[in-house]
């Protein structure tokens, strides 16, 4: 079932490309040179997802974002919502049927493998106007391959620590004063782990994105650059999976740690100091009935951490890229992501539009830590080899490698899909 999948997927990717040259030879559309130098008008699909349980404040909130948008475009636009559910299947569908969308919602590791296939507009030319400062850097990390802009972000998260504040003050340590650094947090996990409690939850059975990741990159390394420069294994690569190793043979991490997909019980219990979420988290964490703080990101050579990002994206074959361009625009000014965010509480991905959690207490705290959240890593085969990175972590964790011997392992399980 798993080979057809991919062979499904590859036929599919095929029709779209051939679909895409095709429109490209017909009507110049997807070359990207266009820059709304027409006019803009006619029609257009945006497929969205479903962002809360709120359907009527979603759908009141799109009317808003368009009538802002035909301020100035006299376009029709429709918003359909599709299910999260197979997502990636029903737009490479609609898309090699030349029947898909004008815009669509796109999450980091689905953009690359798209662009890479020249499935998507490039954005550059329509930018000139749009006041690119203003986004957070981190957010546009995601919206980028080979240089080249090819989506505009929407929504962000920040994943970091959250702090037990009865755990903090039993093993004598100031909630006020929660470790900035590897070395700091290091002592405060001897001190739990003294005094009967984990020191941190650790999801290994989840994505690599909070688990691996975060202390990879705080150690200065990456997975592979946009150039297939496999990283994994240099320095910083492996000082990662040391610290991993480090927190699992300590006692830091859980002993379940090599599979867990969550450790909300402990966490409910009182029985661990720390536990890894972000805006997403805060109404489990909030119903916990426990004090907790939240704690910056940490930090070793960098401070950075995992935060998805949303953007909308224009599929190339579209039949009126300008006006879809022109939208993405409107949907992700300073405005319109006030509206998004303050009905999906998600953090905006442009400073100025973070003022509506000013007096947010938490989430306003999260949208200051958005800086160092990094979406991933970019490129066609993130996602692919996430997998055989996450067995090799396992595999070390549970004994039978060394961490060199792991991030070697996983290095040559990237170049291997590489050569494919």
């Amino acid at each position: 079932m798993k080979k057809f999948s991919f062979l499904v997927l590859f036929l599919i990717l095929g029709l779209v490309l051939a679909a895409c040259s095709s429109d490209e030879e017909a009507t110049g559309s997807g070359d990207g040179e266009g820059g709304g130098d027409g006019e803009v008008s006619g029609e257009i699909t945006v497929w969205v997802h479903p962002y809360t349980a709120d359907a009527e404040a979603e759908s009141a909130m799109w009317d808003e974002i368009i009538a802002s948008y035909n301020e100035e475009f006299d376009v029709d636009v429709t918003i359909e919502t599709i299910p999260w559910a197979n997502r990636d299947q029903k737009v490479l569908t609609a898309l090699a049927a030349n029947n898909g969308p004008d815009v669509f919602y796109a999450i980091p590791d689905q953009m690359p493998q798209y662009a890479d296939e020249g499935m998507l507009l490039e954005l550059d030319p329509y930018l000139e106007d749009n006041n690119m400062d203003d986004f957070v850097d981190t957010a546009l990390v995601s919206t980028k391959w080979q240089d080249k802009t090819y989506g505009l972000p929407i929504l962000q998260e920040a994943y970091t620590y959250f702090y037990n504040v009865e755990v903090v003050e039993a093993i004598g340590e100031d909630p006020e004063n929660l470790p900035a650094t590897w070395s700091e947090f290091e002592e405060w996990a001897k001190k739990a782990k003294e005094e009967g409690f984990y020191a941190m939850s650790y999801q290994g059975g989840g994505s690599m994105n909070g688990t691996l990741y975060p202390f990879l990159w705080q150690a200065g390394g990456e997975v592979i650059t946009q150039d297939d420069e496999v990283m994994i294994n240099n320095e910083a690569g492996v000082e990662a999976f040391e610290f991993v190793k480090k927190m699992y043979d300590n006692g830091w991490i859980p002993e379940d740690s090599i599979t867990a997909m969550n450790h909300d019980a402990l966490w409910n219990a009182g029985d661990i100091l720390a536990v890894q979420g972000s805006g997403i988290s805060l109404t489990n964490l909030e119903e916990s009935g426990l004090d907790f703080v939240i704690a910056p990101p940490l930090k070793n050579k960098e401070q950075l951490t995992y935060g998805t990002t949303g953007m909308f994206v224009v599929p190339s074959n579209s039949d009126n890229p300008d006006a879809a361009a022109e939208f993405i625009k409107v949907a992700t000014n300073a405005e319109s992501q006030r509206k998004f965010n303050t009905i999906t509480q998600y953090i905006p991905t442009r400073e100025s539009a973070k003022d509506i959690f000013d007096d947010e207490k938490y989430l306003g705290q999260l949208a200051e830590y958005t800086q160092y959240a990094l979406p991933g890593v970019i490129h066609p085969i993130g996602r692919t080899i996430m997998p055989s990175i996450q067995a090799e972590v396992q595999s070390m964790m549970a004994g039978e490698k060394t961490p060199q011997e792991a991030a070697d392992a996983a290095a040559e399980a990237i170049e291997a899909e590489l050569a494919k």
